[in-house]
C-alpha cells in the first residue's frame, strides 16, 4: 500500500509530518509513503528513509488563499501534486494538514467522486465520555444539503464506523432540535423519513447536548449546522480548559491541590486529544482523502496514516459505491 502526504501543510510542517510518516512506516507492515514538498527541508528530518519517497516542490498553498483559485493556479503546489498521485493511481490514499478548502477542491477536481454520491462530506471523529467517539458529517464540505444527501452521509458514516472503527451495527442519528419524530425543518423531516428506509441502523433524531454522551456512533446533518456544532464543541472545550487552568493556578492552595490531581488532569486531556482520532475524512471521493488537524503533531499524523490505511485495507470506497448502487437499483424497481 502506498499513501501520499502533503509534507508542507499544517502549522508544524514539515517536521511533524515527516516524523509521523517515519513512525508509521516503522510500525506498519507493507506501507510505503510518498512525501510531497521541499526536499531540502524534508531530507534532514528523515532518520529512517525506508519505504519513504519524496516528490520535490517548493510551492505551497497557504491557509489564507482562496481554495479554488489556488488549486487551479498553483499546479505544482504540494497539495495539488499529492492529489494527482492518487488520480494517476500511484497512491491509494492521501493526507494533508493544510488548507481545508483547497484539499476539498483538489479532492473533487483530481480524485473525483464515488459514482452515485452527489456531495462528499467532511467528517471528523469527536470524543465522547466513554472514549468510543462518534463520527459527525457533514461539518462544512457543503453548507446546504438535500434530504437524499443526508441519507448518503448516513450510509458513508455507517460503513466507515463499522469497517474502520470496528463498531458493530453503528447507531446513526439525525441532528435535530428535539428527539421526537416530526421535529425540525423540512430538510430534517424529509431526511428522517428517508433514513428510516436506508440500509443502516437509524435510531432517529438526536440533540446536540447529547453528542458527547455517546448517544450515537454516527451523527448526520447539513454542513452549516455541522460546522456550527463542531466549532461550538471545540470552543467550549478550549474555554473550559482555560477556565480550569486559571482556577487551578489562582492561589498557592489551588496549586498544591493541582499537584495532587495532576495525573487525573492528564488523563482528562488525553480523552479529548484529537491526535488519537486521526483526521477528518472527505467521504464520498473515489479514494480515501484525509484532512488532518492544522496543528497536528507527529502522533496525529501517525493516527491519520493509520486511519487511511484502514480505509484502504477495508475497501471502504467500494463498499460505499456498492451500497449506493443497490439503493438506486431498488428505487428503479
Amino acid at each position: 500500500m502506498r499513501l501520499v502526504i502533503d509534507a508542507m501543510g499544517g502549522d508544524h510542517a514539515p517536521q511533524a509530518i515527516v516524523e509521523g510518516a517515519v513512525m508509521a512506516v516503522s510500525e506498519m507492515d507493507n506501507l510505503s509513503i510518498t512525501l510531497v514538498g521541499d526536499q531540502d527541508q524534508i531530507k534532514p528530518l528523515l532518520n529512517n528513509n525506508h519505504n519513504i519517497d519524496i516528490i520535490h516542490t517548493t510551492t505551497v498553498i497557504t491557509g489564507d488563499e482562496e481554495p479554488v483559485k489556488a488549486v487551479r493556479r498553483k499546479k505544482d503546489a504540494s497539495l495539488v501534486l499529492m492529489a494527482q498521485e492518487v488520480k494517476a493511481g500511484r497512491a491509494d490514499a492521501c493526507i494533508s494538514a493544510g488548507n481545508t478548502g483547497a484539499l476539498m477542491s483538489a479532492g473533487l477536481f483530481q480524485v473525483g467522486r464515488i459514482k452515485g454520491i452527489e456531495r462528499p462530506a467532511l467528517s471528523p471523529t469527536l470524543p465522547t465520555i466513554d472514549q468510543k467517539g462518534f463520527v459527525l458529517l457533514d461539518v462544512g464540505a457543503n453548507v446546504e444539503a438535500k434530504p437524499k444527501h443526508l441519507v448518503q452521509y448516513g450510509i458513508m458514516g455507517s460503513i466507515y464506523s463499522e469497517k474502520v472503527r470496528n463498531i458493530s451495527k453503528p447507531r446513526v442519528g439525525l441532528l435535530n432540535v428535539g428527539t421526537e419524530d416530526g421535529k425540525g425543518t423540512e430538510l430534517t423531516k424529509q431526511a428522517f423519513a428517508l433514513l428510516k428506509d436506508a440500509p443502516i441502523h437509524f435510531i432517529g433524531n438526536v440533540e446536540a447536548r447529547d453528542l458527547l454522551d455517546g448517544v450515537a456512533d454516527v451523527v448526520v446533518t447539513d454542513g452549516f449546522s455541522g460546522n456550527i456544532a463542531l466549532k461550538t464543541i471545540e470552543g467550549t472545550a478550549l474555554t473550559m480548559f482555560s477556565m480550569l487552568k486559571e482556577s487551578l493556578t489562582s492561589s498557592l492552595k489551588a496549586k498544591l491541590a493541582t499537584s495532587v490531581i495532576k495525573s487525573n488532569l492528564k488523563q482528562l486531556k488525553a480523552k479529548l486529544d484529537y491526535a488519537e482520532y486521526g483526521g477528518a475524512g472527505l467521504f464520498g471521493l473515489a479514494a480515501p482523502v484525509i484532512k488532518a488537524h492544522g496543528s497536528s503533531n507527529p502522533r496525529a499524523i501517525y493516527s491519520a496514516i493509520k486511519q487511511a490505511n484502514h480505509m484502504v485495507t477495508n475497501d471502504v470506497t467500494t463498499l460505499i459505491e456498492q451500497t449506493i448502487a443497490s439503493m438506486q437499483l431498488n428505487e428503479e424497481e
